[in-house]
């Protein structure tokens, strides 16, 4: 696996040598825009909007729009100078429950291994996770940014989420409101509280795939190999429109469909 950053993780005044690798990738199926009557892909180019020239890569520069229309220039080599001691530094900040941490914060997941000289102080903030259930808050910078991030064990290894800023999350009292105008009826979250009951497991994400992208892969296969396309006709049902009716056929599918695993 890849290594896309070199570092230390600080725990305490303990020093964690530990080398960090993307734990996810997307698998979403790109397309390229092509020209409709000659089927050639459309190039997409530089063009300045004052001068309405085509320009190339070495003549861009960075800048910040501090008012409408006014710019501020900022080079790299000021961006590199930004003095931060921390920027091969994961810095251990708390440690909390996690179950405190809304998953609203969460954006992206890395693994962390031990360098050579880090074995053993990492097998020991790991088992210390572990033994405690804790996870930890620190804070990192990864290519110019600095994250909020939290540390936890996951499959036998550390890993590191970062995570959003208070300010980075949308407030949401602008899709709240229609709270205080709408009623719920004992009836119906009791049937609520039973479809839920029923379908309660343990969450097994092997069960779980892409089936738009199964069905969007087999579509470009059958293309390729110059095969007739067939979209099969789905049936239309009739919409329940009564909630409560809604819940007890949900209720009564879920009860059949455990009837007929168990028998």
């Amino acid at each position: 696996m890849k290594t896309m950053w070199k570092g230390a993780l600080n725990f305490g005044l303990v020093n964690v040598p530990v080398k960090m690798h993307t734990a996810t990738e997307k698998k979403s199926i790109k397309f390229k825009y092509l020209h409709k009557d000659c089927h050639a892909p459309v190039e997409y180019k530089r063009i300045c909007s004052a001068c309405n020239k085509e320009i190339s890569w070495d003549e861009i520069i960075k800048g910040y729009e501090y008012e409408p229309g006014r710019y501020v220039e900022i080079d790299e080599k000021e961006l590199e100078n930004i003095p931060d001691e921390r920027s091969k530094t994961i810095e251990i900040l708390d440690f909390v429950d996690l179950k405190d941490i809304d998953p609203v914060y969460y954006d992206k997941t890395y693994y962390l291994s031990p360098q050579e000289t880090g074995e053993r102080a990492y097998l020991l903030l790991k088992k210390a996770l572990e033994n405690n259930s804790k996870v930890a808050i620190c804070k990192v910078i990864i290519r110019s940014k600095e994250s909020l991030a939290c540390v936890r064990v996951y499959n036998d290894v550390l890993t590191l989420e970062t995570m959003f800023y208070p300010d980075e999350v949308r407030d949401v009292g602008d899709i709240t409101s229609f709270q205080s105008s709408v009623k719920v009826h004992d009836k119906e979250l009791e049937m609520a509280n039973k479809l839920i009951e029923n379908l309660t497991s343990e969450f097994d994400p092997g069960k779980y795939k892409d089936n738009y992208r199964e069905a969007l892969l087999e579509l470009i296969r059958s293309k390729v190999e110059g095969k007739e396309i067939k979209t099969p006709k789905l049936e239309q049902e009739d919409k329940v429109v009564d909630l409560m009716e809604a819940l007890k056929e949900s209720v009564k599918m879920v009860e059949e469909d455990e009837d007929q695993r168990t028998g």
